[in-house]
Parts: C-alpha cells; structure tokens; sequence
C-alpha cells in the first residue's frame, strides 16, 4: 500500500479525544497523518457540520469515526451522510479500530478489531 492510496478518515469527538487518538496512532504507527482529528469543543451543532465536512473535503476521507453513537459529532456526521452515500460512519471508535484501519484493515475488519479488544480483568476470588 502506498500512502497515496492509504485509508484516509476523520475522527471527531468530544474535547481532544479525536486529538488524543490521532496522536496515539501517531506514536504507535507513524500513520497519524492519515486521520483528521475535529473536536466538538465550544461549537454549535452547524459548525461542527462545517467542520466534520471540512476535514472529509481536505483529506478525501470516506469513514467518519466518532466516540458516541448518539453525541453531537455523531448527529451531525449523520446528517451530513444523507448527502454523502459514499461516506460510512463508525461510532464508538476506539484506538484498536483506527490502528487496524490505518493498517489497510476495511471498515469492518477493523470495528471487528475494536470488538475483539475489548475485555475485562476481575479480581481473584476469595481473596
């Protein structure tokens, strides 16, 4: 895969989340550059609209990711989606997922990466 045909997407969320996963990809990968961070912070649902849109226009990106299926970012990338058909949105990202994704994995080979990472440790018993 050359970087000219690499997956390109934009990651938006709340506060520097987006910011926070982009640069973990970064540090891990060195394909940090491929993801578009936008953060909702102080905007109204039409600009974060115009934001969301914007970065899908600057880096030609089709996959949107997002960090709550039913948050601000969300909302707007689905209504920016009725125009977009060509665009999938993928809620509730995490860092598995968008590593698989800058990895060559498809949109959903890597949310099947981002399910299989999930887990939980518990305490011995009887301890």
């Amino acid at each position: 895969m050359t970087m000219s045909d690499a997956p390109r997407a934009v990651v938006a969320g709340h506060g520097r989340f987006a910011e926070g996963l982009v640069s973990a990809v970064d540090q891990i990968t060195g394909l940090g550059h491929l993801l578009t961070p936008v953060s909702n912070s102080g905007m109204a649902p039409a600009a974060i609209d115009a934001a969301i849109r914007e970065a899908l226009t600057a880096n030609g990106a089709k996959v949107v990711f997002t960090d709550l299926p039913a948050g601000s970012c969300t909302a707007c990338a689905r209504r920016l989606l009725k125009g977009s058909p060509e665009v999938t949105l993928v809620t509730g990202v995490t860092l598995p997922t968008l590593l698989a994704f800058v990895m060559g994995a498809s949109v959903e080979e890597a949310v099947a990466k981002g399910h299989e990472a999930l887990g939980s440790v518990e305490p011995p018993r009887g301890a």
